[in-house]
């Protein structure tokens, strides 16, 4: 952690601090891709001439410029050249589409987009719903002078036309200057661009390596999302920051996940949860325990599953974290113990920068004592994980989101004395008698499913038009233990409700992950004093035909909205049916 307070004392940026790597070992394997290995040399020429292609069309510091694109070396080379001008990049989930997707490039205020060749359908599928005066640029790995009628440039000729030398810059871009916006959908409403600033990535990727031990010769096997921070920051930034090799995969796959790591011999793999629940599915292969793994990090790796799949891959070490991206505290379980999420000494408590509250379990507000204070949880009750906010500490501050109203939103004042704030995470966690973490669920109106947060008041918008207007109530089931599967409420009077259109509309507009997996048709649904539905009853209900008396219906494999059964309820909790 000293050369993370060296870079604060000379106020370097992430370009800064990766010129140093590359100035060091300039042909060394910086980025694999596909079976092409990127030198850190070739990282430094190409995200050169991204910064000197912009530098050239007018951007300057503080101009924002999205990004929507496929898991690639180039991806990293965008975002770090924009850096280079202090352009800041919202790195937008290239799952979205229609209303999602224009909202995110809105609150990001991006002034251009960058998007990468797969994407042009859904780029023209919002085009007239953009500002009119955003600039669009399109990317192809291979150069040519087709346009897509969008009016677009073509970036991919504009890199080949520039300059690989570093871009003169006026402006200074320090260590506390933004540099980038990672969505969440936090714990209500539509995605919200969490601020990263140049610090704030080099303190994420650097904790982790501390605290876990990473090395400088580790190979680093990624197959996350780079738009979000586990893969985007954590994992790229051992190469940025530290000169490791990181392998990079387009897109998940459970069955090549073990023999990619065993080709590209990797040491160090990242996972999430449900990515480890599909790769114990693939079938038995004697590679399994044939690589040179000696650690792998992520979040999500429930208990149930944990110990399968360490011994049946030969994991010699499991670096199970916890942390929001727009959140100021992380927390890591770095020795090993099974489920948990980090550690918090009993013995000195206040030593750690978070703590765990009672909150009101429907509304998820903070419980407070006779002195208006929040009450700590004892061991093994579970309250609200919350990182208490030093302005003064950087590492400690809350950076919030692009729009201040939604940031103030997750501050609370009064917690553990008059005057201190905390930032609350809206996750509930539980402690055990010795101070060991382990993760419960999520509060309010978000779920987790597949890996990601899924907004229920996005998806209720979503069905309400769909359906014509009717209430519809969207909540998360617990189908199995990695996460809860999205189930909506619809209420039809007259047996109308179309599921074949609401299944295609659904397809349509929303990514996967966010697609309810179960519909319940209700004759109504209660509302609060102020018209909101209520869906903790539902939610308690669950999906069990036996139980409920409401017409029933989950989501098969064809994408299709089929009646469900108890033999089919029974094959879901049996894992026969996959949902």
């Amino acid at each position: 952690m000293l050369q993370v307070h060296s870079h604060q004392r000379q106020d370097l940026n992430i370009g800064d601090i990766f010129r140093k790597r590359v100035a060091k070992h300039p042909n060394k394997i910086c980025f694999i891709f596909e079976d092409k290995e990127w030198t850190f040399a070739q990282v430094e020429e190409y995200s050169n001439k991204i910064a000197n292609v912009f530098k050239n069309h007018g951007y300057q510091k503080g101009d924002t410029i999205g990004l929507m694109m496929e898991n690639r070396p180039e991806y990293v080379c965008i975002w770090l050249g924009l850096s280079k001008l202090g352009v800041i990049t919202p790195l937008i989930n290239f799952n979205l589409r229609h209303h999602a997707l224009v909202h995110s490039i809105k609150v990001g205020n991006c002034q251009a987009l960058i998007f990468s060749n797969e994407f042009t359908e859904a780029v023209k599928d919002v085009s007239s719903s953009l500002p009119s005066d955003i600039t669009l640029y399109r990317w192809s790995p291979v150069s040519n002078n087709e346009t897509v009628g969008l009016e677009e440039k073509n970036l991919t000729t504009l890199i080949d036309e520039a300059s690989s030398s570093p871009p003169a810059v006026t402006q200074k871009v320090g260590y506390n200057d933004r540099l980038l916006y990672i969505y969440t959908s936090g714990t209500t409403g539509l995605p919200k661009a969490a601020i990263i600033s140049h610090s704030r990535f080099v303190y994420v990727a650097a904790a982790m390596a501390w605290v876990v031990g990473f090395r400088a010769d580790d190979r680093f096997y990624i197959a996350l999302p780079l738009y979000h921070t586990a893969g985007g920051v954590m994992g790229v930034g051992q190469a940025l920051i530290y000169g490791s090799c990181v392998v990079i995969r387009r897109k998940f796959s459970a069955s090549a996940y073990i023999s990619d790591i065993k080709k590209y011999e990797c040491t160090i793999a990242q996972y999430i949860g449900e990515m480890c629940r599909y790769i114990l599915a693939v079938p038995p292969k004697p590679e399994d325990k044939q690589h040179k793994l000696r650690l792998i990090y992520g979040n999500g790796l429930r208990p149930q599953i944990w110990t399968a799949f360490v011994e049946r891959f030969n994991i010699p070490r499991v670096a199970e974290f916890y942390g929001a991206t727009e959140g100021n505290a992380n927390i890591v379980n770095f020795d090993n113990k099974v489920g948990s999420i980090g550690f918090v000494s009993r013995i000195l408590p206040s030593f750690y920068p978070i703590a765990i509250i009672r909150v009101d379990p429907q509304t998820g507000d903070p419980l407070r004592d006779a002195k208006g204070l929040c009450i700590q949880c004892k061991p093994g009750e579970p309250g609200v994980f919350i990182g208490k906010i030093n302005p003064h500490n950087p590492t400690r501050a809350f950076l919030g989101y692009v729009n201040e109203e939604e940031s103030r939103k997750k501050i609370i004042y009064d917690v553990l004395s008059k005057g201190d704030s905390a930032f609350i995470s809206g996750d509930l966690v539980v402690a055990d008698e010795f101070g060991y973490l382990f993760f419960k669920d999520r509060t309010g109106d978000t779920f987790r499913w597949k890996g990601e947060n899924v907004s229920t008041s996005e998806v209720e918008a979503v069905i309400s038009n769909l359906v014509d207007y009717r209430d519809a109530t969207v909540y998360g089931v617990e189908a199995s233990f990695e996460g809860r599967a999205g189930m909506a409420a619809i209420v039809d009077l007259d047996d109308s409700l179309n599921l074949m259109t609401l299944a295609e509309g659904l397809k349509k507009s929303l990514p996967s992950y966010a697609r309810p997996m179960f519909i319940r048709i209700v004759r109504k649904v209660d509302m609060t004093g102020t018209f909101k539905l209520k869906k903790l009853d539902l939610q308690r209900d669950g999906f069990d035909p036996v139980q409920i008396k409401d017409k029933l219906y989950y989501l098969n494999s064809s994408q299709a909205y089929e009646c469900l059964t108890e033999e089919i309820y029974n094959h879901i909790l049996s894992g026969k049916i996959r949902l």
